[in-house]
């Protein structure tokens, strides 16, 4: 049977060993550091970012109502589907003030069409809020970007401070060849 020794090996940073070095150790607990930064770091900003954008979609649907306005210009017909045109616009506010303005509406409309807008708690147009499943969908996407940002930064880090130990040790094995290397050599003539 081979138990235990899988796990020398994967912990031979932390063991006692004449060839270990202190760069060596730090390095161990770097990276012991990333993961767990990564893990922790990034599930819980993942989190965070979700909730947070959750909440403000939350926030719109609570302030935007839609209201019927009639338009009061002609919208510009075209054969392009979906196309919205900006067009003047009147609709009376929750507290039952006309308002008129510009907002954009389906193309292909005459003056004295109905149309629906969304406003939001002052009576200002403001745009459509996104429906549940819009707003499930980009509050996973903020997150999982979240995530993955404090993943690349501790990657990146870590990155940097692995490579300042390679050159410390670099540089410690060339002053360790510079007092070992000339007892090895002989000269030749």
């Amino acid at each position: 049977m081979r138990t235990g020794r899988g796990m020398k090996r994967w912990l031979w940073r932390w063991r006692a060993n004449p060839l270990r070095r202190r760069e060596d150790v730090f390095e161990a607990w770097l990276v012991l550091a990333l993961w767990a930064l990564v893990a922790v770091g990034g599930t819980l900003a993942g989190v965070l970012t979700a909730r947070a954008a959750d909440d403000v979609f939350m926030q719109q649907h609570a302030e935007r109502t839609p209201v019927w306005a009639v338009l009061l210009t002609d919208t510009p017909s075209t054969e392009v589907k979906g196309y919205q045109a900006s067009a003047r616009v009147r609709w009376t506010g929750a507290d039952g003030s006309t308002h008129t303005g510009k907002s954009l509406v389906a193309g292909a409309l005459r003056a004295g069409s109905t149309t629906v807008l969304w406003t939001d708690t002052r009576g200002n147009v403001t745009t459509r809020p996104p429906s549940r499943t819009d707003a499930a969908v980009e509050a996973g996407l903020l997150g999982a970007a979240s995530a993955l940002s404090v993943t690349g930064i501790a990657f990146g880090a870590a990155g940097t401070a692995r490579w300042w130990l390679d050159r410390r040790r670099i540089d410690g094995w060339g002053r360790e060849w510079a007092l070992v290397g000339p007892r090895w050599g002989h000269k030749t003539g």
